[in-house]
């Protein structure tokens, strides 16, 4: 059985939201309860990666394991890395989950779908990367940049589809459902190494989207599709949400 790693960065230092991880939801901080969801996915060790003393504290608090790392980091992945270089130097750890800290409503099921697409191994064919979409059943959202589509060829006999591209813009054309992608991520090690080394790419810096770096250098993306991906809070109106959702 691989062994896996999850690992939450977060950062205090928000550009739209500062001080977000401890923005109370009711009652609890919100990477608290991201860090609960993460356990009750169990599927192996979980570590909030940080530079804030008051993050690692608040963690720290309910029994949670807290690492510090640089605050100079681009991306929550090079954040990540830098967390599994400390915690796991003799690299025991096979699969790496990205799970972002701005997640307080996530389903823990979620967390084990994005770790199937990488059950069957790259010499096989299998997939540097897994993640997860849903379709987008709000048309309002269609045309909105915040929420990023997937493009991807539907592979037989499974509920996933190879990813293509990522946009903020309303695509594919045409008739049919669109698939919207929200940032929880599952590395091969080896993958992530690959992927936090290789240069910001020509699309990712267009489109603001990381993940096109791993497909523009050839790595194979592979998305589960779930009924619902979880609510990313960004935004003051997204803290509401979160906090409405919570108390229902």
């Amino acid at each position: 059985m691989p062994r896996t790693l999850v690992v939450i960065p977060a950062r205090m230092h928000a550009t739209r939201l500062p001080g977000k991880p401890l923005a109370d939801i009711a009652g609890q901080p919100m990477i608290v309860r991201v860090w609960r969801c993460a356990m009750a996915a169990g599927v192996g060790r979980v570590v909030v990666a940080t530079d804030a003393d008051a993050i690692a504290a608040a963690v720290r608090a309910v029994g949670g394991e807290a690492v510090m790392t640089r605050a100079d980091h681009a991306s929550g992945s090079d954040r990540v890395f830098e967390a599994v270089g400390r915690l796991d130097p003799e690299g025991e750890f096979d699969l790496i989950v990205n799970l972002q800290g701005d997640m307080p409503t996530l389903d823990p099921s979620l967390v084990k779908a994005c770790i199937e697409p990488l059950a069957r191994p790259l010499a096989d064919g299998g997939a540097h990367i897994g993640t997860i979409a849903a379709e987008i059943t709000d048309s309002r959202l269609r045309t909105d940049p915040n929420i990023v589509k997937v493009i991807g060829s539907p592979i037989k006999g499974t509920r996933r589809v190879r990813a293509l591209y990522f946009t903020r813009a309303e695509a594919p054309y045409g008739q049919g459902p669109l698939l919207h992608h929200e940032g929880l991520y599952a590395y091969r090690r080896s993958s992530l190494q690959r992927f936090v080394s290789l240069p910001p790419s020509h699309l990712e810096l267009r489109e603001g989207l990381e993940q096109l770096r791993a497909l523009e250098d050839g790595m194979r993306i592979e998305v589960t599709l779930v009924d619902r991906v979880p609510l990313g809070v960004n935004t003051p109106d997204d803290l509401q949400l979160a906090r409405r959702a919570v108390a229902e």
